[in-house]
């Protein structure tokens, strides 16, 4: 089975976690996962994250406590210094961790891992947005104890999180119970029992986060007063600030007492209760989170304080119901229904809800890359944002949209500067970052990828296309493509050959196992729409808002004689093509290279960037992600039919499934052209990527791209969904297996629900007026005054999936023949032989 993929079978125990629609529920403790568990369990809104780490603190893989965007700077340090390098490196850091709550009874600690639990359940609820646990412990002196808790952070309150700890001593006389509600600082040092995380020290693995050294938060506030905790600190070398404040409250029939204490790294508000049996104790905790790039933490202090102010009034219950009604909105425009598979069912809805965790309140910020779930990817923001999350956002919940296309428009400047750096006009934006500039050190993938350019221009015109909003487009967007536009229009060169062809040299595609090369496929299809698209929209300013488009080209500086060159460059973009196999080369000199036999590599080689040297693998016809076949996707008007198939059937084999943004796209590509088993295939393996912890590293955080790749999987591959420069498409493609699918599309104000069955598709509007959608080559209007339904034609069915063998001996335009080899050193041959 290759790496990455679901097997055909469920691949979840659903003795542990039942099927359930709505709801991720765990039915007993293991300590053998908890970094994945925590992942799962995570809750946040975009801007802050906690972890699924237990209440009690100490049995844990990495406590996680994040904040969007909150990070230390560091210098990278090359081994051979060059000009042009990144120079500042950017890690997420690890905030004051507000969610533990420590009890004691009869002075025993309870910890999970070796607690006698006669009962045990923690549930994530995807309509509340809430994290329930309930168990029953009995303690050492044979006492059984109830705590029931509940963890939110809020999506009407982007600074707050709620907690509810509630504690019943089940039988016997009085008991002495002690609940700690705890601030530490965890960021520094090995935590308060001097257990170091298990997330660290796990060998080299890229995906994770580097480790800072020194301190990193220094201390500006402590105190505690009247139940309420504070702390303040300040990032060594950024320079950002956080506060943090928390509110706590008790309600019990039982005699208690309370202290509280302050120090620099650990507040604590304790209760003392003389437990009676069968009367509960509930302590409740009102959290607050601010940053900031430089204002004094005692500030941030004052607004976490006017945020607990301004919800102390309605309390947690009051917070739990406005969290409700904030969801109920969200899964009205964002649910995507898949009748009769309830396993999918509900993998498909904690996917959905994990976006909203990642993105809903991020504004100001980008969209990480493991959301706000864990520390993965050191925290940075990549092209997945505008290729596999805004999609989502665009067509369910545009504000969102806006929100993350603004955050890259402030790092324009940044942008501007960088291409300085490179010797190119315009702009260009940083492969991974969190504050604009570049953090990654290997420009072989990363800086190379100057694709991010035209992705981040692909969004814009996305969203304009399917909300109309001009305004976006005429203040800001304009910059966005204008200057990308200018980036390619610079990059590229002009080669006379009878046929004057437009190249860029030197760049790397989405696909990492195959770096800086002449003429990438994507790349160039890719910068060749987005000068189409910066001269459309300047087209289109000058016709409707030719005030915005004097105060364009005035502000940029465009002039006739330059966007005379986009058009040239765009209509003779150099786009490789093999007419001896009837394919698109990845790149102009791809298909010279031998092939990567995958069949035959062993399973503990993979993933290959964990086991081979770049160097080996580079020199191979070898993905680690869809290229070409996504460049089929986001632009797939500009291929035939014939075009897509042939590149599939290619390009398929030689992909290995490393990267969780491969299977999505593969998905989407195998359902258009007939494969449809294996794009469900494709599909089971992106849905249960962090639910079943496929690709191994879940303990990092979520894969936010990953999951933004299922929803386009399902609209886009299954449901048929295309938006072509404004023209909104369906042609589905249903899995013979499935009852029905359901979903919705925001199309310029106009909310859609569109229902799939086998042969028909019914249109109706959920909310607006009217929209224009071509189904399947027909123009069909649906309105609000009645539901359209369209009879599908029979979509082509190919069985199996594409193999290597198909390929090799396969001869190349010079007529060498194409050979498949696993790269294999003398030692292990040796070794093997020795085996046998």
């Amino acid at each position: 089975m290759a790496h990455g993929k679901a097997p055909h079978g469920d691949p979840i125990d659903r003795t542990r976690f039942p099927v359930d629609p709505w709801r991720l529920v765990e039915t007993r403790y293991d300590g053998s996962d908890l970094g994945v568990t925590e992942t799962l369990f995570a809750v946040g809104n975009g801007y802050l994250g906690l972890r699924g780490n237990v209440e009690e603190g100490r049995d844990s893989h990495s406590q996680g406590t994040f904040v969007n965007g909150f990070h230390e700077t560091w210098t990278i340090r090359h081994a051979e210094e060059a000009f042009g390098f990144a120079k500042v490196g950017q890690t997420i850091i690890n905030a004051p961790d507000a969610k533990t709550i420590r009890i004691y009874v009869d002075d025993e600690p309870l910890l999970l891992s070796v607690a006698d639990l006669h009962q045990y359940s923690r549930e994530l609820d995807f309509r509340d947005g809430l994290l329930r646990r309930d168990l029953v412990w009995q303690t050492p002196s044979g006492r059984r104890v109830r705590i029931v808790s509940q963890r939110m952070v809020s999506f009407p309150e982007r600074h707050l999180a709620v907690m509810t700890y509630e504690v019943t001593v089940l039988d016997g006389a009085d008991v002495p119970v002690t609940i700690s509600c705890q601030m530490l600082n965890r960021q520094d040092g090995q935590d308060e029992y001097y257990v170091p995380s298990a997330a660290m020290g796990e060998g080299m693995d890229p995906r994770k986060a580097e480790s800072l050294q020194g301190r990193v938060l220094l201390p500006e506030v402590h105190w505690h007063r009247e139940g309420r905790l504070a702390l303040g600190y300040r990032a060594a070398s950024s320079g950002m600030t956080i506060g943090v404040v928390a509110d706590h409250a008790i309600e019990t029939d039982n005699p208690y007492t309370q202290s509280g204490s302050a120090e620099a790294d650990v507040c604590k508000q304790v209760y003392q209760v003389h437990a009676r049996a069968g009367v509960p104790t509930t302590v409740t905790k009102l959290v607050s989170y601010h940053t900031s790039r430089g204002v004094p933490s005692r500030e941030l202090i004052e607004r976490c304080e006017m945020t607990l102010d301004r919800v102390a009034e309605r309390g947690a219950r009051g917070e739990f119901k406005r969290q409700r009604a904030w969801l109920d909105d969200f899964w009205a425009r964002s649910d995507v229904e898949v009748h009769g598979q309830p396993e999918l069912q509900q993998a498909i809805r904690w996917n959905l809800f994990e976006l909203a965790q990642a993105t809903a309140r991020a504004e100001g910020n980008g969209i990480p890359a493991k959301g706000v779930t864990g520390s993965g990817y050191s925290g940075h923001y990549f092209w997945d944002t505008e290729i596999y999350v805004l999609p989502f956002l665009t067509y369910t919940s545009p504000l969102y949209a806006r929100n993350a296309l603004r955050f890259r428009y402030t790092m324009l400047p940044a942008a501007r500067q960088r291409a300085v750096e490179l010797n190119q006009n315009g702009a260009l934006f940083p492969w991974r970052t969190i504050n604009g500039q570049e953090a990654s050190a290997y420009y072989a993938a990363g800086t190379a990828q100057y694709h991010i350019d035209a992705d981040i221009a692909h969004a814009v015109r996305q969203y304009v296309n399917a909300t109309g909003d001009e305004d976006f487009l005429a203040r800001e967007g304009i910059d966005l493509l204008v200057e990308t536009a200018r980036l390619w229009a610079d990059l590229g060169f002009w080669r006379e050959n009878g046929d004057d062809t437009f190249h860029i040299h030197g760049v790397t595609g989405p696909d990492e196992y195959t770096t800086v090369v002449n003429d990438n496929m994507f790349t160039n299809v890719m910068a060749r729409a987005n000068l189409r698209g910066a001269l459309r929209a300047l087209a289109l300013l000058k016709r409707d808002f030719p005030q915005h488009y004097q105060d364009a080209i005035r502000r940029l500086g465009i002039t006739e004689d330059e966007t005379a060159q986009w058009h040239r460059a765009a209509e003779h973009m150099a786009i490789p093509y093999d007419g001896r196999l009837g394919i698109h080369p990845q790149d102009a000199q791809f298909l010279e290279k031998e092939l990567w036999d995958l069949p035959n590599t062993p399973p503990d080689k993979r993933p290959l960037l964990l086991h081979y040297h770049p160097l080996v693998i580079y020199r191979f016809q070898v993905l680690k992600q869809a290229d070409v076949v996504l460049a089929l996707f986001l632009q797939g008007d500009e291929f035939t039919t014939a075009d897509k198939l042939a590149d599939f059937d290619y390009y398929d084999p030689l992909t290995t499934g490393d990267s969780t943004l491969s299977a999505v796209v593969q998905s989407i590509i195998a359902s258009e052209v007939g494969y449809q088993e294996l794009a469900l295939d494709y599909f089971r393996s992106a849905a249960f990527v962090d639910l079943a912890d496929l690709h191994h590293n879940a303990a990092d955080g979520v894969h936010v791209a990953s999951i933004g790749g299922v929803w386009n999987a399902l609209v886009c591959g299954f449901g048929g969904f295309r938006d072509y420069v404004g023209t909104f498409s369906l042609d589905p493609r249903l899995p013979e297996v499935w009852e029905g699918l359901t979903f919705r599309l925001c199309l310029l104000g106009t909310r859609v629900r569109v229902d799939v069955r086998q042969g028909e598709v019914t249109l109706s509007v959920e909310d607006g007026d009217a929209a224009d959608i071509v189904v399947c080559g027909k123009l069909v209007t649906v309105t609000s005054a009645g539901a359209v339904t369209v009879m599908l034609p029979e979509s082509p069915r190919i069985i199996g999936s594409p193999d290597v063998g198909d390929i090799e001996g396969t001869r190349r335009a010079d007529g060498t023949r194409m050979t498949a080899t696993v790269p294999q050193s003398l030692a292990a041959v040796h070794q093997a032989t020795n085996d046998i």
